[in-house]
């Protein structure tokens, strides 16, 4: 049975800090790409940060510069460090995985299996 147990998530005041972690169990190929996702009210579930198992990453543009996705091949576990956060950023955040593959890919059609998802909350 696959897991995908996130953790981190909380309220933050715009300029600050949060740390995501999530860890999945239960996939063998979980180590090829893990992503984080993230779906704001009324809005559609979009691509945050993807990283494959040899450890490059993408990035939508709204992040870029501020949040950094990392992984510990060995534990299973994603990462994403969120700094300078913006009001925009709130959501759900979703992670999330796949398997093998060539597209290192934001697109959340690709990722088969989904974490519960945990709240991130940016006041102004």
């Amino acid at each position: 049975q696959v897991q995908l147990v996130e953790s981190g998530g909380g309220s933050v005041q715009a300029g600050g800090s949060l740390r995501l972690s999530c860890a999945a169990s239960g996939y063998p190929h979980s180590n090829y790409f893990m992503g984080w996702f993230r779906q704001a009210p009324g809005k559609d579930r979009e691509g945050v940060a993807v990283i494959n198992r040899g450890g490059t990453s993408t990035y939508a543009d709204s992040v870029t510069g501020r949040f950094t996705i990392s992984k510990d091949n060995a534990k299973n576990t994603v990462y994403l460090q969120m700094n300078s956060q913006k009001p925009e950023d709130t959501g759900i955040y979703y992670c999330a995985t796949r398997g093998p593959g060539t597209r290192l890919t934001l697109n959340p059609t690709y990722f088969g299996y989904w974490g519960q998802g945990t709240q991130v909350t940016v006041s102004s």
